[in-house]
């Protein structure tokens, strides 16, 4: 999988970090406080969203009066303690960053997410410090599946599309990677377990815990 590979892109929430359960939780108090009854596709309609498009979509969508930057900071203000106490990295993941930074393989995040929030879990999980480079929702004009992201990384470390291997946990965030021309491995994630098939036709790979990109064991799904 590594093969070849001049840079491994993840993406934040779902991939590197176990942190889905947490925006249940955020979207049940948000909408409980609000008095909004989510509909049952909402998860699908802003699947890959960046922070400020899910901003837009929540405005727009339940007719809500708070400013898009006040919607952003509440969401903010009730994750963050959660990102920088009671958000973990994926099983294997700090070995895998370690060993890409002892081979000198170009490391990034790309992330929907908000500054704040990659800065509170950067600030926790010392490992974050080896990363290349680290795109927010605020960097990028387009959120996923939209290729800006990866390209614009891509780009930035100097690597072409082609030597640059993207960890997603998300059907819109594969289809990123696969718009920017980089191969792609799907990761498992509780959140997403319903779409795991859709996840493997899209991608190249599929792991459950990225030990197994150093051990091999990974799902190969194309050639």
């Amino acid at each position: 999988m590594l093969k070849n590979k001049k840079a491994i892109l993840f993406d934040l929430d779902g991939t590197l970090a176990d942190s889905m359960w947490l925006w249940l939780k955020i979207d049940d108090a948000y909408g409980k406080k609000y008095g909004i009854t989510f509909p049952e596709n909402m998860h699908d309609e802003i699947e890959g969203k960046s922070f400020l498009e899910t901003a837009v979509y929540f405005k727009e969508q339940f007719g809500l009066r708070q400013s898009l930057e006040e919607i952003m900071d509440e969401w903010n203000e009730m994750a963050l303690y959660a990102y920088r106490n009671e958000i973990f990295l994926k099983d294997g993941a700090e070995e895998l960053l370690l060993f890409l930074q002892e081979q000198g393989i170009k490391t990034a995040i790309c992330t929907s997410n908000s500054a704040m929030l990659m800065d509170a879990i950067k600030s926790a999980r010392p490992v974050l410090e080896t990363i290349d480079v680290i795109l927010t929702s605020g960097d990028v004009k387009t959120g996923k599946p939209s290729p800006e992201g990866y390209l614009k990384i891509a780009g930035m470390l100097s690597v072409p599309p082609e030597a640059c291997l993207v960890f997603e946990d998300i059907p819109q965030g594969i289809q990123a990677g696969l718009n920017a021309g980089m191969e792609v491995c799907a990761v498992e994630d509780d959140f997403s377990a319903d779409l795991r098939g859709q996840k493997k036709q899209l991608a190249h790979y599929y792991i459950k815990s990225f030990r197994q990109v150093l051990d091999g064991t990974y799902e190969r799904l194309k050639k």
